[in-house]
């Protein structure tokens, strides 16, 4: 069992890799299944959709797979779910997202992603909620992500290692996911380092260099699965227009709520997207 105070990613001398391979045959021998074909991170307001893509088989306490820590965050569930999916592929879901701002190290924010490589996952669906910099959304809208800027400062990558990010979020799999709902939006999401929420200058910053979306999760674990070589949908739920956008003050109870409120909609949209993948 991992423990957040003694996880052995924050030995700067080990492997990361093979850590993600050892959890990986964790899960395998704690669900019964060899190996999963797609992975899906769900984050605030997208939680039901677990219930929806097909039936689960086992459920994980993510602390008792090595690596991994406790959610930090209220809306992440802490669990690791095997679902087999009604084409007979199996899904991983993992509930346990490690967000950059909690201080733990890129490391322990891309394990769940690096994980689900080792598990067999050639897809990896990377779901968050985010504020919005287009006047037009309104609270409740899900956006697909087709493209990222990295304002952490950080990378997953580590030493000389190159990976060309060049269409990061699969054209293929957007145009999937528009052949399921044509209306879909899309935008460019901006990694903030968090956990305070942006100020109105930084949003016109984002906008200003190309933003659309701005939130404080994704892109990192993005990198990651790319170096993976997996291929990424990415999609958040608009739970807010951006500072200085909204005129009101931004709040994680409003968050929260408009997560809750939308999650019945977009949870069954994710749902019928994974079917088609």
């Amino acid at each position: 069992m991992s423990n957040s105070n003694l996880n052995p990613l924050d030995d700067p001398d080990a492997d990361p890799f093979g850590i993600a391979r050892d959890a990986a045959a964790q899960i395998a021998e704690l669900t019964g299944v060899e190996r999963h074909d797609i992975a899906l991170t769900l984050g605030s307001g997208w939680g039901k959709a677990a219930d929806l893509i097909g039936e689960t088989t086992a459920t994980i306490p993510a602390t008792e797979l090595v690596g991994f820590s406790a959610p930090a965050l209220a809306g992440h569930v802490g669990s690791i779910r095997s679902i087999l999916l009604p084409t007979g592929k199996r899904a991983l879901v993992i509930g346990a997202r490690t967000h950059y701002y909690e201080g733990h190290g890129v490391r322990r924010v891309v394990h769940s992603v690096r994980t689900a490589a080792a598990a067999g996952a050639t897809t990896m669906i990377l779901t968050n909620g985010a504020g919005g910099i287009k006047e037009h959304w309104t609270p409740g809208t899900p956006v697909l992500i087709s493209d990222h800027i990295n304002l952490t400062a950080d990378s997953p990558l580590e030493g000389a290692t190159f990976i060309d990010l060049t269409d990061l979020y699969s054209s293929r799999l957007r145009e999937l996911a528009l052949g399921v709902d044509p209306q879909l939006d899309s935008g460019v999401y901006c990694q903030f380092r968090g956990p305070h929420y942006e100020t109105p200058a930084e949003v016109q910053m984002a906008k200003a260099i190309g933003g659309h979306i701005v939130g404080m999760s994704t892109a990192l674990e993005a990198i990651a699965a790319r170096q993976a070589g997996m291929e990424i949908l990415g999609m958040s739920l608009i739970t807010n227009l951006a500072a200085g956008i909204q005129k009101e003050p931004l709040s994680h109870a409003e968050v929260i709520e408009a997560g809750q409120l939308a999650e019945p909609v977009i949870s069954a949209l994710l749902a019928r997207i994974v079917a088609v993948l």
